[in-house]
């Protein structure tokens, strides 16, 4: 098993606290920011950062769906953790300031992978369409960010 990892990132005309605090409000503005990859939606537990438990079934492809539990961790200032008590997936979400009035969100995921050929395949293809789900988050994001 080879560990798998996908990244995308955009920087978003808000301040970074602002997007940060966006982010982090699961039992609001997260849920407007989902794509049509994402369904059942529910928050658990908390709702806003660290504490929060919520849960998603993520279909990464049409054969792929993951249902997700997510544990919402802030280990340091602007950064949120959700690690899936279902799988070894983790998604780290970092907000830095990137110049006046701007922001950069980094969307990481990283996850323990399929052994063989099917893991090959995975390691290849995932992180890219991972990186695509994302990206549409990020934009819906940046949409609601610069109202």
């Amino acid at each position: 098993m080879a560990q798998v990892e996908a990244t995308t990132e955009r920087v978003i005309a808000a301040d970074a606290e602002a997007v940060f605090d966006a982010l982090a409000d699961y039992s609001g503005t997260r849920a407007k920011l989902l794509s049509e990859h994402f369904s059942e939606y529910e928050v658990r537990e908390g709702g806003d950062g660290e504490g929060t438990l919520v849960h998603w079934r993520l279909q990464a492809t049409s054969k792929r769906v993951r249902d997700c539990l997510l544990e919402v961790s802030e280990p340091t200032d602007g950064e949120l953790v959700e690690k899936d008590r279902n799988s070894s997936m983790v998604t780290t979400w970092r907000v830095t300031p990137a110049g006046e009035g701007k922001s950069r969100v980094v969307i990481t995921t990283v996850w323990n992978g399929a052994g063989g050929i099917g893991g090959f395949f995975e390691k290849t293809f995932a992180p890219k369409g991972l990186a695509r789900i994302y990206d549409a988050v990020l934009a819906k994001l940046a949409t609601e960010m610069e109202k």
